[in-house]
Order: structure tokens, then sequence, then C-alpha cells
């Protein structure tokens, strides 16, 4: 039994080894752009990913037929929400000028490609909301977005 445990294990160990040579680059990528760190210096963008990847592989026997890939970019994605009061000062990354939401939001939707009824699921909010979001973010890189006016107050007469 243990001679069938370990061969099991080694496996295991090997093919989750042979995911992560594959998928690590893209998904540190992802990570770094959610937490807007340069991609020189992510601590937090790599903390983020390990215990992604940790997750995956305490999975990995019950994945059955689902993809690796996006299992850990969900589990990325949670694990990046549940914490992002932790990543609200910009750090120089590409995305800094984004706020949580919206880095993440980008990030599924343009970068990792998911499906906007995806994405909303995910997040547990509106598809039209996910839309609006992803709209004024690209609008804030390009910027493009206007400036908020405020109402003019009258003077009383």
């Amino acid at each position: 039994m243990s001679e069938r445990l370990s061969s099991r294990d080694r496996r295991r160990a090997k093919e989750f080894d042979a995911f992560v040579a594959g998928a690590a680059g893209r998904l540190l990528h992802a990570a770094t752009l959610l937490t807007a760190e340069p991609p020189g210096a992510n601590p937090h963008a790599q903390q983020l990913l390990t215990t992604a990847l940790a997750r995956t592989y305490a999975d990995w026997d019950r994945l059955r037929g689902e993809d690796p890939y996006d299992r850990t970019r969900q589990e990325l994605a949670t694990r990046f929400a549940r914490g992002a009061w932790r990543h609200h000062r910009p750090r120089g990354g590409v995305l800094a000028r984004l706020t949580a939401q919206e880095r993440l939001i980008l990030v599924l939707r343009l970068y990792e490609g998911v499906a906007e009824e995806q994405t909303a699921a995910l997040l547990g909010i509106p598809a039209d909301r996910v839309r609006a979001i992803c709209t004024r973010a690209v609008a804030v890189m390009r910027g493009t977005l206007p400036k908020p006016t405020r109402p003019r107050l009258r003077a009383a007469s």
C-alpha cells in the first residue's frame, strides 16, 4: 500500500510540477498586475501566487477534468479580492492608478480573457457592473476619464 501511495504522490507531484512550469509565468504576471507592483519587485504578487498554487496542489486529485489553470486563476482572484485592502497603495506597477476592484476586473477581463458573465459570477456582482467597472478602468488607463464635476452652489438670494 505504501508503494502505491508513494507512486501516486510522485505522479501527482510530477503532474503539478509540469503545470507550474508551463503556467507560473503568466500567473505571476497576472498577480503582479493585480498587486500593482513593478515586475522586478513583486513580493506580494509572489506570495499571492504561492498561496493560490498551494491550494491548487491540495485540490489536485479532486480537479477531475477541471483545468488547473482556471482553478488557480480563480483562487488567485478570490484571494486577491479578500485581501485587496492590503493592495491600496500604488507600488509603481502599470495598473497602479486603478483601485483594487478595477485592477481585478481589468486583469480578468482583458489580460486573462475571462467572459463578463464568468467574471461577474466569480466576484458575485452583476455583469453590467463588471462592464461599467471595466469601461471606467480602461478610461482611467487611457487618461480619457473626464474629471468629476461638482454641482455648483447657488448663492442665497
